[in-house]
């Protein structure tokens, strides 16, 4: 591929590129853009990791140089979503999750870097350019930075308005040209090409992902159960998940089944068999099979309700336990895996009930003694006895 190919692939599918000026030199020089992407382990990645991961296979076929941040400070820092003692096993559990996936859109491991943030974030270099932004940044800016990223309250912790400052110099400390995310970090991005500079570092360029829509309309979110479905999620769960989605005839806007459709299934497909190949299966009519080779043909028989939400739930259902069949697959196979998901996400304690007692009053021999009806009971008809 030439510059603008490598430029085309890299973009393809973002929302937003920020500075693409920084790109596109690196690639007329003939380099290779050196992209991180961060995820923070703090709930159980789910099948909307699958847009990320799609795009970093994308940069890797366009010859770039891929670093994935698992960022275990920043988990525990935004308002401690994660609790300490369980981050260590998070982390690991988000590295076995993340390599399983990759895999399973074709993406060869070896060429990615795994880095732990806490591997460099303690370092004494560090810390003391953490120093250095805060006594340049403002408290209203870094709270700016981080408004979508961070779970923000009328009395947050300090720690939140450290989040957007660790962030922007991940970018030097993992020596990044660029930084890969969602829509939602458009302000932190934006602060980073602000704040760089105070310490002496250079401007990154920043890749914008759209925010995809759940099953459940809105953002497809860890913590909303009906919103997601799990990257181990069994056969008959996701079919009954988007047989629940919500999908309104003719209308492709806010449509987490269409959205999943463009940003997962047709890339990934084309990064597995070459080609992007959409099939609906029509069997039930009678009718030869729907086939969609862009999301352009999908939308436009979608709303001429030719492809009805009737007929995409079940494709799109058929087309998901496919691709993460071998995240399943590399689960059941790895004890270490199995064993790690306990520690990072321990089940609720069931706390013993205790069985009340029925107030008997006061109106029973023995009553004012400390004795049980039951005792008293005893005691009078021993009495009667003797």
């Amino acid at each position: 591929m030439n510059a603008d190919e490598r430029f085309a692939l890299i973009t393809e599918n973002l929302q937003e590129v920020l500075n693409p000026d920084v790109i596109k030199t690196i690639l007329a020089d003939g380099g290779n853009p050196r992209i991180y992407w961060g995820t923070s382990p703090t709930g159980k990645p789910h099948c909307g990791y699958f847009v990320p991961a799609v795009k970093i296979a994308q940069f890797l076929a366009a010859g770039c140089e891929v670093t994935i941040l698992i960022a275990d400070i920043h988990a525990f820092l935004d308002n401690q979503k994660a609790p300490i003692e369980l981050v260590e096993y998070r982390a690991k559990y988000y590295e076995f999750t993340i390599t399983a996936m990759l895999r399973a859109v074709g993406v060869s491991t070896e060429k990615l870097r795994f880095v732990l943030g806490s591997s460099y974030q303690k370092s004494p270099e560090y810390i003391m350019d953490v120093y250095k932004l805060c006594s340049l940044v403002s408290e209203h800016d870094a709270k700016k930075a981080g408004a979508e990223v961070v779970k923000q309250s009328d009395n947050s912790p300090l720690s939140g308005l450290l989040y957007p400052i660790l962030q922007v110099l991940d970018e030097e400390y993992l020596q990044a040209d660029v930084q890969f995310g969602g829509l939602d970090q458009r302000k932190l991005f934006a602060a980073s090409t602000e704040w760089q500079p105070k310490v002496g570092y250079k401007k990154r360029g920043h890749l914008l992902n759209p925010i995809v829509p759940g099953l459940s309309g809105g953002k497809m979110s860890s913590s909303e159960e009906d919103s997601k479905i799990d990257l181990l999620e069994s056969v008959e769960s996701i079919k009954k998940k988007l047989r629940k989605a919500q999908a309104a005839p003719q209308q492709i806007e806010n449509n987490g089944v269409l959205a999943f459709a463009q940003y997962v299934l047709l890339p990934a497909l084309a990064l597995r068999t070459g080609q992007p190949e959409f099939r609906v299966s029509r069997e039930r009519d009678g009718l030869a099979p729907l086939v969609y080779t862009s999301i352009e043909q999908i939308q436009e028989d979608y709303k001429k309700d030719i492809l009805t939400p009737q007929l995409l739930k079940p494709a799109v259902a058929d087309a998901l336990i496919e691709l993460t069949a071998p995240i399943r697959a590399a689960y059941e196979a790895s004890p270490e895996w199995q064993d790690v998901i306990l520690k990072a996400y321990p089940p609720p304690v069931q706390k013993e009930k205790k069985k009340k007692q029925k107030d008997k009053g006061s109106r029973y021999p023995g009553a004012g003694s400390g004795q049980t009806p039951n005792q008293a009971k005893s005691e009078e008809q021993a009495e009667v006895l003797n």
